[in-house]
């Protein structure tokens, strides 16, 4: 092999001296006609060439994996400088890049193409192989190694692969239970950026994620996703209880408690239970006495983004949730789906011990009490006792009354 770079007319193709052992019979275009021998920079570990001896420095970092320049504010690093440029404009809070077609702004000019994507529903990027197509590169980068099950990258704990640097890095956390990222609003920490991305959304209600067919909001991408099967009515998962169809095992597994009445999350403070992980999460502000959502209408705090929502259509009078047989419309979807069995008269939770059967649960509840002859609700005037809520009120006039 020649030790000196050979120079062609149209492509210049390089394989450096040094790196000849590990790159033999591989040629690597570089550079297009108009550069001299003497003007051509080439890169010691690979062979790239460059016309400029600074383009060579910045492109050797990619070897090295150095980082020489960092953020004054947040002292995040970076290996070449236009990259830190782009960065700064996070802290100054400019976004320059306006969509014309719902007026979101970005920090990048390329996470503006990428977002008109949505809206368009293009997907220019497509797999050579299977043919399937993406809006990002990017994700057609990670989809290629489906094809390739390239894993290089190996947990020395777990023995678990990964197919990217990036994945085993985010995968090690889960071992040592770091969380770096933390949500300046409400100093919740994650153990990846995507996922405080994703929760700093139930803070802005930003939704980027719009469904193309009835345009529809999303705050997560998996939420679109699932969307889509309301379309489509692909709800192949049936209860056998109530006949209830859905999109999801998991959701049609979270259903299921309602009629075994099973509360396998537990809360370690007051040992209460819940059906869900995101309502024991939100229990937990109830002992922390935290209220991150804030009502910008009124400046009332709430626990839970939900409530926060609830409230505000205090203040707006809407009834988003409106039944399609009769057109009565309700401030809360639980409330739509009570009114729903009027239409249907589905009575389907049965009491084991006399067969009555009720509408809801909290039905079925209050009436148990008569067979455990359990009187949980306690007037605080007369300590006198009582089996539901109802007949306490109905009690606590005659104090009111005299």
């Amino acid at each position: 092999m020649e030790k000196n770079p050979v120079i062609k007319t149209e492509i210049v193709s390089v394989v450096s001296n040094q790196s000849s052992n590990s790159f033999q019979n591989k040629k690597t275009p570089v550079c297009k006609s108009g550069l001299t021998k003497d003007t051509l920079h080439v890169c010691e570990v690979c062979g790239k060439g460059f016309s400029a001896k600074s383009r060579l420095k910045s492109h050797f970092f990619t070897h090295t994996k150095e980082k020489p320049y960092v953020c004054e504010i947040c002292l995040k690093a970076f290996s070449h400088r236009n990259n830190l440029n782009r960065h700064i404009i996070i802290h100054s809070g400019e976004r320059p890049y306006v969509c014309k077609r719902c007026g979101k702004t970005f920090t990048k000019k390329r996470n503006l193409v990428r977002h008109k994507f949505f809206h368009t529903g293009e997907k220019p990027y497509v797999c050579e192989v299977c043919g399937k197509a993406f809006s990002w590169k990017s994700n057609l980068t990670k989809h290629h190694l489906v094809h390739t099950k390239e894993k290089d990258f190996i947990c020395h704990v777990c023995d678990k692969r990964f197919a990217r640097l990036r994945s085993l890095e985010e995968h090690w956390l889960t071992h040592t239970g770091e969380k770096p990222f933390a949500c300046t609003m409400c100093s919740k920490s994650f153990g990846n950026k995507s996922g405080l991305r994703k929760h700093h959304r139930t803070h802005t209600d930003e939704k980027p994620f719009v469904c193309y067919l009835c345009q529809k909001g999303f705050s997560s991408k998996s939420s679109l996703k699932y969307h889509y099967r309301n379309h489509t009515n692909k709800k192949r998962y049936v209860c056998k209880n109530c006949g209830k169809r859905f999109s999801l095992k998991s959701c049609l597994d979270v259903h299921r408690r309602i009629h075994t009445d099973e509360k396998p999350f537990q809360c370690e403070l007051c040992e209460k239970s819940f059906r869900q992980m995101s309502a024991l999460k939100a229990h937990y502000l109830v002992h922390t006495g935290e209220k991150p959502f804030e009502c910008e209408t009124c400046g009332k705090t709430f626990s839970c983004k939900t409530g926060l929502n609830r409230h505000r259509r205090n203040h707006t009078g809407k009834k988003p949730f409106v039944c399609d047989v009769c057109n009565k419309a309700f401030f809360e979807k639980s409330f739509l789906k009570r009114h729903y069995l009027i239409h249907t008269n589905k009575k389907s939770f049965e009491c084991d011990i006399c067969k009555k059967a009720f509408r809801l649960q909290w039905n079925l509840k209050a009436h148990y009490r008569i067979h455990t002859n359990e009187k949980p609700f306690k007037c605080d005037i007369c300590t006198r006792e009582f089996n539901q809520s109802s007949s306490l009120k109905r009690h606590f006039r005659i104090h009111v009354n005299k």
